[in-house]
């Protein structure tokens, strides 16, 4: 089994290690100029944004050549997630795949804007995310298929999460993160970025590559990114991760 996952705090690492087989990040694949995957059970393991799949999620769908008997998706997630299944069909379909199974387990939403880090982490025994993995993998060994149905219902409500979704998932927001004083320039926020966006001069520069991830704001030594508007200055990473495994997961080792 072949897992490919998207990770920003370590949430879905933690469930893609946790559910065996070869894990591969989806950050290192884009920068193949191919991306072959072949075995007998292939999956995705990603955060819902903004009712969705990342962008980059759906990029690697349409550029990675998967071959497999049983292609699968599971969805980390804070609040709700949306119309996520029906997006994971589509955007399967489109890739040649036929989506087996999908699922979702609901974790500490890190989403800064809106929540309150330290609330969510209090909150997170509630979610019970063990319970759900175990149920999550006994599917998967099993083989368990699941149904998602595209009504016309679900087309509007995919449409209005789309248009909220441009709103908010915007390659230009990281340029609008102030980075404080407190900023030593260590890198780690550059190193942690899965779309390459950040470049260290004298001070942390921001590109238009944004995934809005927020993988640079929370795992930031120094906590001196942040929004201009943000629930609390409270950061979040797993606590099963740590953070040399997110750096390894994103870093762009090539570049200068």
């Amino acid at each position: 089994m072949t897992i490919c996952y998207f990770t920003a705090t370590g949430n879905c690492l933690y469930i893609a290690e946790s559910l065996g087989g070869t894990c591969l990040s989806i950050p290192k694949l884009m920068r193949q100029a191919q991306i072959e995957i072949a075995d007998d059970a292939v999956g995705i393991v990603c955060p819902v944004y903004a009712g969705e799949m990342p962008k980059m999620v759906r990029a690697f769908l349409a550029k990675a050549n998967i071959k497999t008997d049983y292609f699968f998706f599971i969805y980390t997630y804070g609040m709700a997630y949306g119309e996520a299944f029906a997006h994971a069909a589509l955007a399967a379909r489109a890739a040649g795949l036929a989506l087996a199974y999908v699922g979702a387990v609901r974790m500490v939403d890190n989403y800064l804007p809106i929540f309150k880090m330290q609330q969510q982490i209090e909150h997170l025994p509630e979610k019970k995310v063990e319970q759900h993995l175990f149920a999550i993998r006994r599917d998967i060994e099993s083989r368990k298929t699941t149904a998602v149905r595209i009504t016309p219902a679900v087309k509007l409500k995919m449409a209005v999460y789309q248009a909220a979704a441009k709103r908010i998932l915007n390659g230009d927001t990281a340029q609008s993160y102030l980075v404080n004083a407190s900023c030593t320039l260590c890198g780690v926020c550059a190193r942690v970025c899965p779309a390459d966006n950040i470049r260290l001069t004298d001070k942390v520069n921001f590109s238009s590559r944004c995934e809005v991830c927020y993988a640079c704001l929370h795992n930031c030594p120094q906590n001196a990114i942040h929004l201009k508007r943000e629930a609390s200055p409270a950061r979040f990473r797993n606590a099963n991760v740590s953070l040399k495994q997110i750096v390894a997961a994103n870093d762009d080792t090539d570049k200068a």
